[in-house]
């Protein structure tokens, strides 16, 4: 079986029936496994109360293959970080000939790379904060001379701010270094950006309105998006009507520049001048009760169940040809 694919940002009115059997992955095996079956079962809950019939399924303990077995008609993908978000599970799919949600093998590969994410958005006029690759312990000290302290160790390829550290003193980006490379062989650097944190979803082609984050943490880090209280969401964000629009402007052209697509989330720190910097794209953004998306859709008139159909319905850009 093959998929048949239609334009990128197609929009539709669908009933629950139309979605026919849906499996939606969650847990699946990487470090996010524990915030992956949060979403899930939100997404799941929702598609029920909405009377489409769905049903759980984890690839860490069912084979996937088991997908058309049970005849499942398309998929929602709830998994997160690799494996779940880097274009794995997607070429699966698109070999079963199973249609899923949101971007394809190409853009979920593209986007958990925040490093190839930087440089292609970068060379279509996304700005992004200035950074420094650390492919050895020797590149440490020039990291330090180029960017300056602090700065902010990241891994590559992990989701929900995993393995990300700010380095403040010297002596502290050693171990900061090694904390990434634990979980990714490609580390990076980037500059500390003293700003707002902002952040912009994006469904079926379009900007919901932004949010801006405030944490008591160092930055938004695992435990501040999805177990603290005192994490802060303004949306509206506060931002004027024209700097709104140029957010969602630079969110759209960095979502066509990785080649993500039907839904996702983009983020960005605002510099002390007022400018945007990109800093990743999510192709599975969070679906919990802390979650972002979900505030952006309400406070675009759009609840979570309906949020969610939506999200079902890009699977529609992938339709299999028998």
């Amino acid at each position: 079986m093959r998929l048949r694919h239609e334009p990128r940002n197609l929009r539709r009115e669908v009933k629950p029936t139309d979605f026919g059997r849906v499996a939606v992955l969650l847990g699946g095996a990487s470090t996010e496994r524990e915030i992956s079956l949060l979403s899930g079962n939100a997404v799941l809950a929702a598609l029920l109360r909405s009377g489409v019939d769905a049903q759980p399924f984890d690839p860490r303990d069912v084979p996937l293959s088991e997908l058309v077995t049970r005849r499942f008609d398309r998929v929602f993908i709830a998994l997160h970080g690799p494996g779940g978000e880097d274009g794995t599970i997607q070429g699966a799919l698109e070999f079963l000939g199973l249609p899923y949600t949101g971007s394809g093998v190409l853009g979920s590969a593209i986007c958990m790379d925040k490093l190839r994410t930087k440089r292609l958005a970068g060379a279509l006029g996304v700005p992004t904060p200035e950074y420094a690759v650390l492919r050895s312990a020797a590149d440490l000290p020039s990291c330090i001379e180029r960017l300056g302290l602090p700065l902010i160790v990241k891994p590559a390829t992990q989701g929900s701010s995993v393995g990300m550290t700010k380095v403040e003193q010297p002596e502290a980006l050693a171990p900061a270094y090694q904390s990434a490379a634990v979980v990714d062989h490609t580390v990076f650097a980037e500059a500390w950006i003293t700003g707002g944190e902002y952040t912009v979803a994006m469904l079926h082609g379009e900007a919901l309105p932004s949010i801006r984050i405030e944490t008591p943490k160092a930055f938004y880090d695992y435990e501040a998006k999805y177990f603290r209280d005192d994490t802060r969401y303004h949306c509206p964000s506060g931002l004027s009507a024209v700097a709104e629009q140029q957010l969602a402007t630079l969110a759209r052209q960095a979502f066509d520049a990785t080649g993500a697509e039907g839904w996702g989330r983009v983020d960005f720190m605002m510099d002390q001048n007022g400018r945007a910097l990109l800093l990743e794209i999510n192709t599975v953004p969070g679906m919990t009760d802390h979650s972002l998306v979900p505030m952006a859709a309400k406070a675009a008139g759009m609840n979570f169940d309906q949020l969610v159909l939506q999200v079902l319905a890009t699977s529609f850009t992938r339709q299999p040809i028998n």
